[in-house]
């Protein structure tokens, strides 16, 4: 600042119509959606599907969708993993089998890839399968961001959702559950 005063004057107006003008296009864009009901304490899920082409996570049990969380994937989103480095999200059947607390990202549940397949296909091509596929926040210190962190694919390969979201996904995941990436 070149030692103007702040106050509620022409800075304070300016700075509003900026924010304003933000949220109506980011909104149109549907980036700034109500948040979700958070899920209740205590509910446990029985499955996770991931949806790469309409950019969702359900949430499920008993066969109902409990709730749906938008996401972020691999840079290069289309088609299945097939080698580390590759930046895509895994397709198939896995499972959640190890959580990380003390990740890079605001929490992580580790998907199970690779699989016996996986690691055939790679081995047929003489690459790397490439390993460790979270459902992860934010990087540290980034949560802020919040959902604005949808615009892009940015992960590595990953499933990325909020702060708040991976929180209540890491209650009510168990280890175990079966976790099904669809195209």
């Amino acid at each position: 600042m070149t030692g103007e005063k702040k106050g509620r004057g022409r800075g304070f107006a300016s700075r509003f119509h900026a924010i304003a003008l933000f949220a109506i296009v980011a909104g149109a864009a549907g980036l700034l959606l109500r948040p979700g009901a958070p899920l209740p304490k205590g509910v446990r899920a029985d499955a996770l599907v991931i949806e790469k082409a309409r950019h969702r996570l359900l949430l499920m049990a008993g066969g109902k969708v409990l709730k749906v969380y938008r996401i972020a994937l691999g840079r290069n989103p289309a088609g299945a993993k097939r080698r580390e480095g590759d930046g895509r999200t895994p397709e198939g059947r896995y499972r959640i089998d190890w959580r990380n607390r003390k990740s890079k990202y605001h929490l992580a549940l580790h998907i199970s890839y690779p699989d016996k397949a996986d690691r055939a296909r790679a081995r047929k091509l003489g690459v790397s399968p490439g390993g460790a596929i979270m459902i992860h926040g934010l990087p540290k210190g980034l949560g802020w961001i919040g959902k604005l962190h949808r615009m892009v694919d940015w992960t590595n390969g990953c499933v990325a959702v909020t702060d708040r979201e991976i929180e209540e996904l890491w209650r009510a995941v168990p280890n175990g559950t079966p976790v099904t990436i669809k195209p």
